[in-house]
């Protein structure tokens, strides 16, 4: 028996050395160094498995004889994309049947495109920021698994409400019971509790709701919607589990209340003033500013059946947000990339890029946002965020120089995950 087990563990071990994937070496005209902030030419990125192995110049890094060879030398070469801010798992269609004929299982077996679609653009990691019935947790599992090409995803299950807030649906006769899971919350027992049972169910982070929105019925687009108090015990409770917390936050004030309850990040922030900027810059509090997702709704929101009221509180916003978002950008607080897709359709997720850049960004901070940045706010910076060796094998390419005009990362023509082309279209 012990000869038979001994021939069992021989005949195992050999496969899995014949099964492993020989290395790969890539060939880079120029790779954009977001550590560094510079462009450097001719290089070569050495991926053994998932990770990248080496990075150096051309000469400097020992290429294996059995090494697959990829050349890129007509291209430039970035980390991986990073969205801090999607809802991968559903996209507007219709806003009556959006909300009131579609059930969980409508928006579960279309979520696979919209993760496919995210990763094709670029964005080979992402952090979802609220999901009905933990459709986000099951996507995140079959994605982890193999079983589906999309991005990495850190996942926030349900996002946290107060009571007829921005992620409570309101507005309809107390008589009409609408079923299944919720983020409704009042009061620290309750936030505390629920905040437990979103992580035991597969939350990476924690969102909540700390002013009104646009894409809610309630009369307020920035009212602060919890206390000091529970926006503390928000904090607190997600600390306790090792968890960040990400703010949805409009108004001036409820941005404030958040930042000085300790959340990593305010997404949004379209109403920053002034104190907000200083008092972000304080605490090292990141800023999502999801810009394009306001001008989706104002833009598209006819055609998608939303109601006047919510198109009505997108155009007041927008007419004020970039003002903030260069105030934030000018006094120095810490802009990761955010974008909101599922606002509008997934898969342009880079559109931010040149509207950031308009805004006060250089093209390489711009990049940096997506990249360096983000893997920062999520804790993520020994795999992902810049190209080096320890790191992901998560790598994107376009064929002109993103640095002199930055629209380019709008069509990305390559795309690898984990040491995995899922998409060429540059040596096609």
């Amino acid at each position: 028996m012990k000869r038979m087990w001994m021939m069992i563990v021989l005949l195992w071990s050999a496969q899995c050395l014949f099964a492993q994937t020989p290395p790969t070496a890539i060939k880079a005209g120029r790779l954009i160094d977001v550590v560094a902030g510079k462009v450097w030419e001719k290089q070569i990125i050495l991926i053994e498995g998932e990770m990248i192995k080496a990075v150096g110049a051309e000469g400097s890094v020992a290429i294996p004889a059995n090494a697959t060879r990829i050349d890129l030398s007509d291209a430039t070469i970035m980390p991986g994309f990073i969205d801090c801010h999607t809802h991968i798992t559903a996209q507007p269609e219709n806003y009556v049947t959006d909300m009131f004929r579609k059930s969980a299982i409508d928006y579960a077996v279309t979520a696979h495109l919209f993760a496919k679609r995210t990763l094709e653009a670029g964005f080979t990691a992402c952090r979802d920021a609220g999901s009905r019935e933990f459709i986000d947790v099951a996507l995140k599992k079959a994605i982890t698994a193999g079983k589906i090409p999309g991005p990495r995803l850190l996942v926030s299950g349900h996002a946290l409400s107060a009571t007829g807030g921005h992620g409570d649906l309101s507005g309809f006769s107390p008589y009409l019971n609408f079923d299944g899971f919720s983020g409704v919350v009042d009061g620290v027992d309750e936030i505390r509790k629920k905040i437990r049972w979103n992580i035991k169910y597969g939350a990476d982070v924690i969102k909540f709701t700390a002013t009104a929105g646009v894409l809610s019925e309630e009369e307020s687009v920035g009212a602060p919607q919890f206390s000091a108090e529970e926006m503390k015990a928000i904090v607190d409770e997600a600390a306790m589990w090792g968890k960040r917390v990400l703010a949805h936050a409009h108004g001036a004030e409820g941005i404030k209340l958040a930042v000085q309850a300790g959340v990593a990040s305010i997404e949004h922030g379209s109403l920053l003033d002034d104190e907000g900027v200083a008092l972000m810059k304080k605490h090292g509090t990141y800023l999502v500013p999801t810009v394009f997702a306001g001008d989706a709704v104002e833009k598209f929101g006819k055609q998608l059946g939303l109601p006047d009221k919510l198109i009505e509180k997108a155009k007041m916003l927008n007419a004020k947000k970039r003002e903030s978002y260069r105030k934030a950008i000018q006094g120095g607080v810490k802009i990761a990339y955010g974008t909101d897709a599922g606002v509008f359709p997934h898969g342009q997720n880079a559109v931010d890029f040149k509207l950031l850049v308009e805004l006060g960004l250089s093209p390489m901070q711009a990049i940096q946002s997506a990249t360096l940045v983000a893997a920062e706010l999520l804790d993520h910076t020994d795999q992902l965020g810049s190209i080096q060796a320890g790191k992901y094998a998560d790598l994107v390419a376009v064929k002109s120089d993103p640095l002199k005009d930055i629209a380019v990362l709008e069509n990305i023509s390559w795309v690898m995950k984990g040491g995995v082309v899922y998409k060429d279209v540059v040596r096609k």
